[in-house]
């Protein structure tokens, strides 16, 4: 026969526990209100930048200043990113280095997004489709960066020899390993208004400043709703005992 008496969990444990989730709801609004924040002084900063400032090889930047940069292209060393939807459609971003001067870093341009044509892509196609003169030119844009993935799976650039490369989220140092050649630590995002590129629709984020705030709010509602229960509970549990 058992005679030791049951256990019962410390009273304070429910407390504990229903604290510390507060703590964390209350941390993650306020990290959602932090990232909507950002997001509005982004999209401020994207709608406030006015002129294009000469851009040469060593000059600082700052994200979406709109900049124009003479060189010549290097057509035949491109790059497609894969995977890149745009109005629910596949397609590629379409990367091209400008050479600036002999020696000095080149600046990845990316020229706009075009329809993907297959399930596989058809490099000849492709190649058709992006090509252009190695020419001096002056291109106009803004301040970018290349996109991002939540999470990649496998390389980024496949070996081989063949240009254009098709490319899945593919880092800076991607592009420079496969160029064998240094480049800008950031992308130019050719301007609408220019020639020789192709589906151009820059915005800072996806995601905009609203849903973050909408985020928060639910994360606050929750924490709120927790520590109303807490309350209850200790309130009703002091009534009990007395």
């Amino acid at each position: 026969m058992n005679t030791n008496p049951e256990k019962s969990l410390p009273s304070w444990l429910p407390l504990v526990g229903g604290a510390v989730l507060v703590v964390q709801f209350a941390g993650l609004s306020a990290w959602q209100i932090s990232r909507g924040m950002e997001k509005l002084d982004q999209r401020s900063a994207y709608s406030a930048e006015a002129g294009y400032s000469n851009f040469h090889d060593g000059a600082e930047v700052r994200a979406y200043q709109p900049l124009k940069a003479s060189g010549s292209w290097q057509p035949d060393q491109q790059f497609v990113l894969d995977n890149i939807i745009f109005n629910s459609r596949n397609g590629y971003y379409v990367l091209t280095p400008l050479e600036l001067k002999p020696g000095a870093p080149l600046l990845i341009v990316n020229r706009g997004w075009t329809p993907k044509s297959g399930p596989t892509p058809d490099l000849a196609a492709i190649a058709e489709t992006i090509a252009l003169d190695k020419s001096q030119v002056t291109v106009r844009g803004r301040v970018g960066a290349l996109p991002r993935a939540g999470m990649r799976m496998g390389d980024a650039i496949l070996p081989g020899d063949t240009w254009p490369v098709v490319a899945l989220y593919p880092t800076a140092a991607d592009l420079e390993s496969k160029l064998e050649h240094p480049i800008q630590p950031f992308v130019l995002l050719m301007d609408p208004d220019e020639s020789d590129g192709f589906v151009r629709h820059w915005v800072p984020e996806e995601m905009g400043p609203g849903k973050h705030f909408g985020y928060a709010l639910q994360w606050f509602a929750m924490g709120a709703v927790l520590t109303g229960l807490l309350i209850w509970h200790y309130r009703r549990r002091g009534i009990s005992d007395g």
